[in-house]
Protein backbone atom coordinates (compact mmCIF):
# COMPACT_ATOMS: atom_id res chain seq x y z
CA UNK A 1 0.00 0.00 0.00
CA UNK A 2 1.11 3.43 -0.94
CA UNK A 3 1.96 6.10 2.00
CA UNK A 4 2.34 9.08 2.60
CA UNK A 5 4.87 11.23 1.38
CA UNK A 6 4.96 14.72 0.96
CA UNK A 7 2.51 17.23 2.43
CA UNK A 8 1.22 20.23 1.06
CA UNK A 9 1.36 23.18 3.19
CA UNK A 10 -1.18 26.20 2.71
CA UNK A 11 -0.98 28.96 6.07
CA UNK A 12 -1.46 26.73 8.85
CA UNK A 13 -3.24 23.62 7.55
CA UNK A 14 -2.33 20.35 5.42
CA UNK A 15 -3.97 21.07 2.12
CA UNK A 16 -3.39 17.40 0.56
CA UNK A 17 -0.99 15.27 0.21
CA UNK A 18 0.86 12.85 -2.29
CA UNK A 19 1.56 9.19 -1.34
CA UNK A 20 3.52 6.66 -2.80
CA UNK A 21 6.56 4.09 -3.26
CA UNK A 22 9.94 4.19 -2.85
CA UNK A 23 12.69 0.94 -3.53
CA UNK A 24 16.28 1.06 -2.37
CA UNK A 25 18.31 -2.06 -3.51
CA UNK A 26 21.78 -3.52 -4.05
CA UNK A 27 22.37 -5.11 -7.26
CA UNK A 28 20.99 -8.46 -6.86
CA UNK A 29 17.52 -6.68 -6.17
CA UNK A 30 17.70 -7.18 -2.29
CA UNK A 31 15.73 -4.16 -0.62
CA UNK A 32 17.69 -2.30 1.32
CA UNK A 33 14.84 0.79 2.35
CA UNK A 34 11.55 1.00 1.01
CA UNK A 35 8.35 3.11 1.94
CA UNK A 36 5.07 2.19 0.26
CA UNK A 37 5.40 -1.15 -1.77
CA UNK A 38 8.51 -1.54 -3.23
CA UNK A 39 6.78 -4.17 -5.55
CA UNK A 40 4.41 -2.11 -7.02
CA UNK A 41 4.38 -2.48 -10.81
CA UNK A 42 4.65 1.10 -12.45
CA UNK A 43 6.11 2.02 -16.08
CA UNK A 44 9.45 3.08 -16.04
CA UNK A 45 8.90 5.83 -18.15
CA UNK A 46 11.67 8.26 -19.19
CA UNK A 47 14.01 6.88 -16.40
CA UNK A 48 14.30 3.68 -18.46
CA UNK A 49 16.11 6.08 -21.14
CA UNK A 50 20.02 5.44 -20.17
CA UNK A 51 19.13 1.31 -20.81
CA UNK A 52 17.77 2.35 -23.89
CA UNK A 53 21.03 3.63 -25.39
CA UNK A 54 22.49 0.09 -24.42
CA UNK A 55 22.22 -1.13 -28.60
CA UNK A 56 23.35 1.94 -30.18
CA UNK A 57 26.55 1.67 -28.27
CA UNK A 58 27.00 -1.79 -28.18
CA UNK A 59 26.43 -1.95 -32.30
CA UNK A 60 29.73 0.95 -32.33
CA UNK A 61 27.11 3.70 -32.88
CA UNK A 62 29.47 6.20 -31.04
CA UNK A 63 32.46 5.33 -33.49
CA UNK A 64 30.26 5.18 -36.55
CA UNK A 65 28.89 9.03 -35.80
CA UNK A 66 31.29 10.60 -33.92
CA UNK A 67 28.61 11.27 -31.23
CA UNK A 68 30.09 13.04 -28.11
CA UNK A 69 29.75 12.70 -24.34
CA UNK A 70 27.23 15.92 -24.53
CA UNK A 71 25.47 13.82 -27.55
CA UNK A 72 25.58 10.71 -25.93
CA UNK A 73 24.10 12.60 -22.74
CA UNK A 74 21.34 14.56 -25.13
CA UNK A 75 20.01 10.87 -26.22
CA UNK A 76 19.47 9.72 -22.45
CA UNK A 77 17.59 13.12 -21.64
CA UNK A 78 14.52 14.34 -21.12
CA UNK A 79 16.04 17.68 -21.81
CA UNK A 80 14.39 21.12 -21.48
CA UNK A 81 14.51 22.24 -25.82
CA UNK A 82 16.57 25.04 -24.66
CA UNK A 83 19.37 26.45 -27.00
CA UNK A 84 22.17 24.40 -26.62
CA UNK A 85 19.56 21.35 -26.58
CA UNK A 86 18.19 21.78 -30.03
CA UNK A 87 21.82 22.86 -31.09
CA UNK A 88 23.22 19.68 -30.00
CA UNK A 89 19.59 17.67 -31.14
CA UNK A 90 20.73 19.13 -34.53
CA UNK A 91 24.30 17.71 -34.53
CA UNK A 92 23.37 14.53 -34.19
CA UNK A 93 20.76 14.67 -36.88
CA UNK A 94 23.51 16.28 -39.31
CA UNK A 95 25.82 12.85 -38.39
CA UNK A 96 23.34 10.48 -39.12
CA UNK A 97 22.46 12.23 -42.34
CA UNK A 98 18.62 12.90 -41.27
CA UNK A 99 16.37 16.04 -41.09
CA UNK A 100 14.25 16.89 -37.97
CA UNK A 101 11.16 15.59 -40.31
CA UNK A 102 11.73 11.76 -39.29
CA UNK A 103 11.84 12.36 -35.45
CA UNK A 104 8.45 10.91 -34.77
CA UNK A 105 8.14 12.23 -31.01
CA UNK A 106 5.39 14.93 -31.83
CA UNK A 107 5.56 18.36 -31.74
CA UNK A 108 5.96 20.19 -28.08
CA UNK A 109 6.58 23.36 -25.88
CA UNK A 110 9.88 23.21 -24.59
CA UNK A 111 9.87 22.28 -20.58
CA UNK A 112 12.20 25.39 -19.93
CA UNK A 113 9.54 28.15 -19.38
CA UNK A 114 11.56 31.23 -20.66
CA UNK A 115 12.98 29.00 -23.66
CA UNK A 116 9.11 28.31 -24.75
CA UNK A 117 8.36 31.81 -24.00
CA UNK A 118 10.92 32.94 -26.31
CA UNK A 119 9.69 30.54 -28.67
CA UNK A 120 5.96 31.82 -28.64
CA UNK A 121 7.57 35.41 -28.76
CA UNK A 122 9.21 34.61 -31.80
CA UNK A 123 6.32 33.22 -33.65
CA UNK A 124 7.90 29.97 -34.46
CA UNK A 125 5.83 26.70 -34.06
CA UNK A 126 7.12 24.54 -32.00
CA UNK A 127 7.40 21.49 -33.40
CA UNK A 128 9.03 17.42 -32.83
CA UNK A 129 12.82 18.90 -32.03
CA UNK A 130 11.30 20.72 -29.03
CA UNK A 131 9.97 17.67 -27.83
CA UNK A 132 11.68 16.87 -24.31
CA UNK A 133 11.79 13.18 -26.14
CA UNK A 134 13.70 14.27 -29.19
CA UNK A 135 17.14 13.14 -28.12
CA UNK A 136 15.81 9.75 -27.75
CA UNK A 137 14.26 9.30 -31.20
CA UNK A 138 17.54 10.50 -32.64
CA UNK A 139 18.86 7.90 -31.12
CA UNK A 140 16.42 5.17 -32.27
CA UNK A 141 16.99 6.40 -35.60
CA UNK A 142 20.48 6.14 -35.31
CA UNK A 143 20.14 2.52 -34.66
CA UNK A 144 17.66 2.30 -37.12
CA UNK A 145 20.14 3.06 -39.66
CA UNK A 146 22.90 0.70 -38.05
CA UNK A 147 20.23 -2.19 -37.91
CA UNK A 148 19.69 -1.14 -41.85
CA UNK A 149 15.73 -0.80 -40.88
CA UNK A 150 13.08 1.10 -42.28
CA UNK A 151 13.11 4.65 -40.19
CA UNK A 152 8.66 5.21 -41.13
CA UNK A 153 8.25 2.91 -38.32
CA UNK A 154 10.75 3.05 -35.80
CA UNK A 155 8.24 3.62 -33.05
CA UNK A 156 6.36 0.67 -33.33
CA UNK A 157 6.78 -2.20 -30.84
CA UNK A 158 7.58 -4.84 -33.52
CA UNK A 159 10.42 -3.23 -35.15
CA UNK A 160 13.68 -4.12 -34.83
CA UNK A 161 14.90 -0.79 -33.03
CA UNK A 162 11.90 -1.58 -30.28
CA UNK A 163 12.37 -5.32 -29.95
CA UNK A 164 16.09 -4.64 -29.29
CA UNK A 165 15.49 -2.47 -26.48
CA UNK A 166 12.75 -4.46 -24.89
CA UNK A 167 15.41 -7.80 -24.92
CA UNK A 168 18.28 -5.38 -23.19
CA UNK A 169 15.89 -3.79 -20.89
CA UNK A 170 14.75 -7.27 -19.54
CA UNK A 171 18.38 -8.22 -19.46
CA UNK A 172 19.45 -5.26 -16.87
CA UNK A 173 16.69 -6.15 -14.74
CA UNK A 174 16.88 -9.91 -14.90
CA UNK A 175 13.10 -10.09 -16.48
CA UNK A 176 12.12 -12.11 -19.62
CA UNK A 177 10.49 -9.69 -22.47
CA UNK A 178 7.00 -12.11 -21.36
CA UNK A 179 7.79 -10.27 -17.73
CA UNK A 180 7.54 -6.71 -19.01
CA UNK A 181 3.91 -5.14 -19.71
CA UNK A 182 3.97 -2.64 -22.34
CA UNK A 183 2.66 0.36 -22.98
CA UNK A 184 2.85 3.28 -25.13
CA UNK A 185 4.90 6.76 -23.80
CA UNK A 186 3.91 10.35 -24.87
CA UNK A 187 6.30 10.12 -27.57
CA UNK A 188 4.71 7.35 -29.14
CA UNK A 189 7.32 4.69 -28.27
CA UNK A 190 6.86 1.60 -26.59
CA UNK A 191 7.26 2.03 -22.47
CA UNK A 192 8.02 -0.69 -19.73
CA UNK A 193 6.09 -1.75 -16.80
CA UNK A 194 7.40 -3.89 -14.18
CA UNK A 195 8.48 -3.59 -10.32
CA UNK A 196 10.06 -0.38 -9.17
CA UNK A 197 12.48 -2.64 -7.18
CA UNK A 198 13.73 -4.12 -10.49
CA UNK A 199 14.58 -0.29 -11.63
CA UNK A 200 16.05 0.39 -8.29
CA UNK A 201 17.96 -2.91 -8.92
CA UNK A 202 18.87 -1.74 -12.61
CA UNK A 203 19.92 1.46 -11.47
CA UNK A 204 22.53 -0.49 -8.91
CA UNK A 205 23.89 -2.50 -11.74
CA UNK A 206 24.35 0.86 -13.81
CA UNK A 207 25.83 2.45 -10.28
CA UNK A 208 28.29 -0.19 -10.48
CA UNK A 209 28.28 -2.60 -13.51
CA UNK A 210 31.43 -4.58 -13.13
CA UNK A 211 30.32 -8.56 -12.59
CA UNK A 212 26.98 -8.14 -13.24
CA UNK A 213 27.32 -7.99 -17.13
CA UNK A 214 29.68 -8.82 -19.76
CA UNK A 215 33.17 -7.15 -19.70
CA UNK A 216 31.50 -5.27 -22.86
CA UNK A 217 28.25 -4.47 -21.49
CA UNK A 218 30.08 -2.96 -18.73
CA UNK A 219 32.12 -1.28 -20.41
CA UNK A 220 28.88 0.09 -22.43
CA UNK A 221 27.02 1.12 -18.99
CA UNK A 222 30.22 3.09 -18.14
CA UNK A 223 30.36 5.07 -21.26
CA UNK A 224 26.75 6.05 -21.08
CA UNK A 225 27.00 7.01 -16.98
CA UNK A 226 29.51 8.53 -17.72
CA UNK A 227 27.92 10.84 -20.15
CA UNK A 228 25.18 11.28 -18.25
CA UNK A 229 27.31 12.69 -15.34
CA UNK A 230 30.00 14.54 -17.30
CA UNK A 231 27.00 16.26 -19.38
CA UNK A 232 24.74 16.64 -16.61
CA UNK A 233 23.07 19.75 -18.30
CA UNK A 234 22.24 18.06 -21.46
CA UNK A 235 20.14 15.23 -19.12
CA UNK A 236 17.99 17.74 -18.37
CA UNK A 237 18.81 21.48 -18.39
CA UNK A 238 18.50 24.64 -16.33
CA UNK A 239 16.95 24.10 -12.43
CA UNK A 240 15.93 20.44 -12.87
CA UNK A 241 16.80 17.83 -10.57
CA UNK A 242 18.81 15.22 -12.52
CA UNK A 243 21.13 17.97 -13.78
CA UNK A 244 21.84 19.57 -10.31
CA UNK A 245 21.83 16.54 -8.25
CA UNK A 246 24.85 15.29 -10.63
CA UNK A 247 26.31 18.43 -10.90
CA UNK A 248 26.09 19.24 -7.12
CA UNK A 249 27.29 15.41 -6.70
CA UNK A 250 30.27 15.74 -8.79
CA UNK A 251 28.75 12.69 -10.84
CA UNK A 252 28.65 10.40 -7.27
CA UNK A 253 25.10 10.04 -7.93
CA UNK A 254 23.84 9.21 -11.89
CA UNK A 255 19.73 10.73 -12.16
CA UNK A 256 17.35 10.61 -14.16
CA UNK A 257 13.62 11.65 -14.32
CA UNK A 258 10.40 9.88 -15.72
CA UNK A 259 6.87 11.01 -16.21
CA UNK A 260 3.56 10.09 -13.68
CA UNK A 261 5.95 10.80 -10.63
CA UNK A 262 8.92 8.41 -11.65
CA UNK A 263 12.62 9.04 -10.28
CA UNK A 264 15.45 7.26 -10.70
CA UNK A 265 18.98 7.20 -9.24
CA UNK A 266 22.10 5.42 -8.92
CA UNK A 267 24.95 5.95 -6.40
CA UNK A 268 28.01 5.63 -8.42
CA UNK A 269 30.97 2.72 -7.75
CA UNK A 270 28.35 1.47 -4.67
CA UNK A 271 26.05 -0.78 -6.30
CA UNK A 272 23.04 0.46 -4.77
CA UNK A 273 20.06 2.22 -6.87
CA UNK A 274 16.82 4.19 -5.78
CA UNK A 275 13.18 4.58 -7.69
CA UNK A 276 10.71 6.51 -6.25
CA UNK A 277 6.98 6.08 -7.55
CA UNK A 278 4.52 9.16 -6.43
CA UNK A 279 0.98 7.41 -6.93
CA UNK A 280 -0.70 10.43 -8.17
CA UNK A 281 1.85 11.03 -10.97
CA UNK A 282 2.27 14.58 -9.99
CA UNK A 283 6.15 15.56 -9.87
CA UNK A 284 6.64 18.46 -7.39
CA UNK A 285 6.92 15.58 -5.03
CA UNK A 286 9.78 14.17 -6.24
CA UNK A 287 12.65 16.84 -4.87
CA UNK A 288 11.69 16.88 -1.21
CA UNK A 289 11.60 12.54 -0.95
CA UNK A 290 14.55 12.05 -3.20
CA UNK A 291 16.65 14.47 -1.00
CA UNK A 292 15.51 13.66 2.50
CA UNK A 293 16.09 9.77 1.75
CA UNK A 294 19.27 10.68 0.08
CA UNK A 295 20.24 12.88 3.24
CA UNK A 296 18.89 10.11 5.34
CA UNK A 297 20.71 7.02 3.75
CA UNK A 298 24.18 9.56 3.68
CA UNK A 299 24.21 10.05 0.14
CA UNK A 300 24.46 13.77 0.21
CA UNK A 301 26.51 16.05 2.40
CA UNK A 302 25.53 18.73 4.44
CA UNK A 303 26.66 21.53 2.40
CA UNK A 304 25.43 19.34 -1.23
CA UNK A 305 21.65 19.39 1.03
CA UNK A 306 21.76 22.99 1.54
CA UNK A 307 22.61 23.80 -2.16
CA UNK A 308 19.22 21.68 -3.21
CA UNK A 309 17.29 23.63 0.26
CA UNK A 310 14.77 25.11 -2.43
CA UNK A 311 14.01 21.54 -4.43
CA UNK A 312 13.56 20.32 -1.01
CA UNK A 313 11.09 22.49 0.56
CA UNK A 314 9.82 24.24 -2.37
CA UNK A 315 8.01 27.49 -2.06
CA UNK A 316 4.28 27.62 -3.08
CA UNK A 317 3.57 31.37 -4.34
CA UNK A 318 -0.02 32.76 -5.75
CA UNK A 319 -0.53 34.58 -9.09
CA UNK A 320 0.90 37.66 -7.41
CA UNK A 321 4.07 35.91 -6.29
CA UNK A 322 3.16 35.90 -2.72
CA UNK A 323 4.31 33.27 -0.22
CA UNK A 324 1.25 31.25 0.49
CA UNK A 325 2.85 27.39 1.46
CA UNK A 326 5.21 25.24 1.05
CA UNK A 327 5.82 21.26 0.20
CA UNK A 328 7.47 19.29 2.40
CA UNK A 329 7.87 15.37 3.67
CA UNK A 330 5.30 13.58 5.84
CA UNK A 331 7.52 10.74 6.75
CA UNK A 332 10.05 9.80 9.40
CA UNK A 333 13.47 8.01 8.70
Amino acid sequence: MAQPLVNVIRGNLVESQHWGHLAVTNREGKTLFSLGNPNVVAFWRSAAKPFQAIPLVERAGIEKYGFTGSEIALITSSHNGEPEHLKTLRNILDKLGLAESCLQCGPAFPMHTASAQNLIASGEKYAPAHNACSGKHAGMLALALLLNASLEDYIKKDHPVQQEMLKVIGEVCSLTPEQISLGVDGCGVPVFALPIRSMAMAYARFSLPEGCFSPARAKTLQIIRQAMTSHPYFVAGTDRLDTLLMETTKGRLVAKLGAEGVYCIGMVAEGTGLTLKIQDGHSRAIGPVVIHVLKRLGYLTEQEFHQMQHLYRPILRNHRGDEIGHLEVAFAM
